[in-house]
């Protein structure tokens, strides 16, 4: 007996539109991009944001824990982070759906592109119009994307690690920084097998055997089991963190690539992470967008 994954309705619903909105004739000329603004004395630009966040840590100094490594709890989510596409694309929207377009998120290579080889870009460009993007049907975001997915996440801390409590599904994904191995690469898992160490002020995360049942994004960009990740949370100021993912993947990829954005803290003393709930086996059409049942999952990755 197959299981289907667990489909949140209305998160679906939101998370397919866009990819499909260029194909459905989603508008873009009388909707102006939304404007970024500033985060920590820097643009949220992801190109601007990137250096300006480099010059701010060298002076700034954050919270200690008691260990004296930086504090890192509290609320967190993604500064003007559009998920709909790495790369720079148009605000578009459908009815009541609205993506704010966005520039690249990418740093490097400066053309803002992932440098995908030949094959995986011919791939990439048949997952958009024929495959739903498997975060709308409840797979949990594996990073990079947990630090950019909608949605908030808490971050716990410990002297032995942190855990990133995230709203959507309920999710935890634990980074031991007790100094550990990773486990065999046989074994893939949703979140990656993750394995932090501070450099100064910067936690930095190495991400290794993680199972490629995600996208980076709406529009299909994909890695394979083989993809290694290193990131860098870095405190800039009291409610910022300037995050770089490095991925490599030569299966994939024809030269590692880095993606930068901004993370915004929570300050409001009511908040507390909601209920993202997901109804096993519910099927979702789209027969106003002229569209079949998309496949819950099965988007082919190497």
């Amino acid at each position: 007996m197959t299981m289907q994954p667990a489909v949140n309705i209305v998160g679906a619903a939101l998370l397919v539109a866009a990819p499909f909105a260029a194909e459905l004739g989603g508008q873009t000329a009388d909707k102006p991009m939304v404007p970024y603004g500033q985060l920590g004395g820097c643009s949220e630009k992801p190109a601007e944001f990137h250096p300006c966040a480099i010059e701010k840590a060298k002076t700034f100094t954050p919270p200690r824990m008691p260990d004296g490594t930086p504090d890192f709890r509290g609320n967190w989510a993604r500064s003007r982070v559009s998920t709909d596409d790495l790369e720079e694309h148009p605000p578009i929207w459908m009815g009541s759906y609205d993506d704010p377009g966005g520039v690249t998120m990418i740093v490097d290579p400066a053309d803002g592109k992932v440098p995908q080889q030949p094959w995986a870009k011919a791939l990439q460009l048949t997952h958009r119009p024929t495959y739903r993007d498997p975060q709308s049907s409840c797979f949990l975001p594996s990073p990079p994307r947990q630090a950019y997915g909608p949605m908030g996440y808490q971050i716990l801390q410990t002297p032995a690690g942190l855990t990133f409590l995230q709203e959507q599904s309920h999710a935890a994904r634990v980074v031991p920084t007790d100094g550990r191995p990773h486990i065999s690469p046989n074994i893939l898992l949703a979140f990656g097998d993750s394995r932090g160490r501070w450099e100064g002020n910067t936690l930095v995360v190495d991400v290794t055997n993680i199972r490629p049942q995600i996208w980076f994004d709406h529009a299909g960009h994909f890695y394979s089991s083989a993809v290694h990740i290193l990131e860098r949370w870095t405190m800039i100021a009291p409610d910022a963190i300037h995050y770089t993912a490095t991925i490599t993947d030569p299966k994939v990829f024809t030269r590692p690539w880095t993606i930068a954005i901004p993370i915004r803290r929570n300050n409001d003393p009511n908040y507390e992470l909601l209920e993202s709930a997901c109804i096993e086996g519910a099927r979702v059409e789209y027969t106003e967008m002229g569209l079949k049942t998309y496949p819950y999952y099965g988007a082919k990755i190497p």
